[in-house]
C-alpha cells in the first residue's frame, strides 16, 4: 500500500472516530432526566424554579429536564405509600385514602412525559412531620422503602435516584412530635441502604425570615433563604447520583 493510499485510509478512520464521537454526544445531550419532587409542607412550599430548576438546567440544558413537583402540606405517608401498614401495636387512627396523593402525582408524571421514557429518574422527597407527631416513626422506613419500590415498579425504573430531604433540627426533643428523631434516624437508614440514593441536611435552613416576614429559630419549617438553599441542595445531589453512574 502507497503512501497515498495509507494517508487517505488514516483520514478516513479518523474521519468515522469524530463522527461517532458527535453522534454519541449528540445522543448524550438528548437525554431526558425526569426529577418528581413530593411531600409535605416544606416541599410544597419549595418553588423549584428559583434554584432547582435552574441549577439542573446548567447541568443538563433547559430541553433535557423534566421536573414534576406534587406536594401538600400536613399529609402522612400513607398517602403516598398504597400498602401501608401501622407498626405491631399501634393504635392510632389512620384516616385517609391510602395512595390517594400518590394517584395525583402519577397523572402529572405520565401528563409530563408525553410517552417518552426517560434515561434517568430521580425521586425528590421532603416529607415525614406528620408521621413523626402521629408516632408511626417504627414504620416509616418500610414505608418510604415501599414507596420507592411502588414508584419504581409503576415507571419502570427499577435504579430510580433517590434524594431524601432529612426533617431539620426543629423537635429534637421528641416533645410535640414523639417520633421526630426516630424518622430522621429512618430517612438516613433509607437514603443510605438505597443502590442510588442519598439526603440533604436541612438543620440550617429554618432560622431567619419565613414567609410571613417574621423571623424564626428552629422553625418547622424553612425560612426564605432556606427554601432557596435546599432546592439548589436537592439539585446539586441529584446531579452528582445521575453522574455516578
Amino acid at each position: 500500500m502507497n503512501k497515498k493510499h495509507t494517508f487517505v485510509r488514516a483520514l478516513s478512520i479518523a474521519t468515522t472516530v469524530v463522527l461517532l464521537s458527535l453522534s454519541y454526544a449528540n445522543a448524550a445531550e438528548k437525554e431526558k432526566h425526569l426529577f418528581i419532587l413530593s411531600g409535605q409542607s416544606n416541599m410544597a412550599l419549595l418553588d423549584p424554579n428559583i434554584s432547582f430548576t435552574p441549577t439542573l438546567e446548567t447541568n443538563f440544558g433547559k430541553d433535557n429536564i423534566i421536573v414534576v413537583k406534587s406536594a401538600k402540606g400536613s399529609q402522612p405517608i400513607r398517602r403516598w405509600y398504597k400498602k401501608w401498614k401501622p407498626g405491631q401495636g399501634d393504635q392510632h387512627e389512620a384516616t385517609g385514602d391510602f395512595g390517594d396523593l400518590y394517584d395525583v402525582l402519577m397523572k402529572k408524571v405520565v401528563k409530563a412525559l408525553k410517552g417518552e421514557k426517560p434515561a434517568t429518574v430521580t425521586f425528590v422527597w421532603m416529607q415525614g412531620e406528620r408521621d413523626a407527631r402521629e408516632r408511626h416513626g417504627d414504620v416509616y422506613a418500610a414505608s418510604l422503602k415501599g414507596l420507592i419500590d411502588q414508584l419504581a415498579t409503576d415507571l419502570g425504573h427499577k435504579d430510580v435516584n433517590v434524594v431524601i430531604g432529612r426533617l431539620s433540627d426543629f423537635d429534637m426533643g421528641n416533645k410535640g412530635w414523639p417520633d421526630w428523631t426516630k424518622v430522621r434516624e429512618a430517612q438516613v437508614e433509607v437514603a443510605d441502604s438505597a443502590p442510588h440514593g442519598d439526603w440533604v441536611d436541612t438543620d440550617d435552613l429554618n432560622d431567619g425570615m419565613n414567609r410571613r416576614g417574621d423571623q424564626v429559630t428552629n422553625d418547622l419549617h424553612c425560612s426564605v433563604e432556606g427554601y432557596k438553599t435546599l432546592g439548589k441542595r436537592f439539585a446539586e445531589k441529584s446531579i452528582e447520583l445521575i453522574e455516578k453512574r
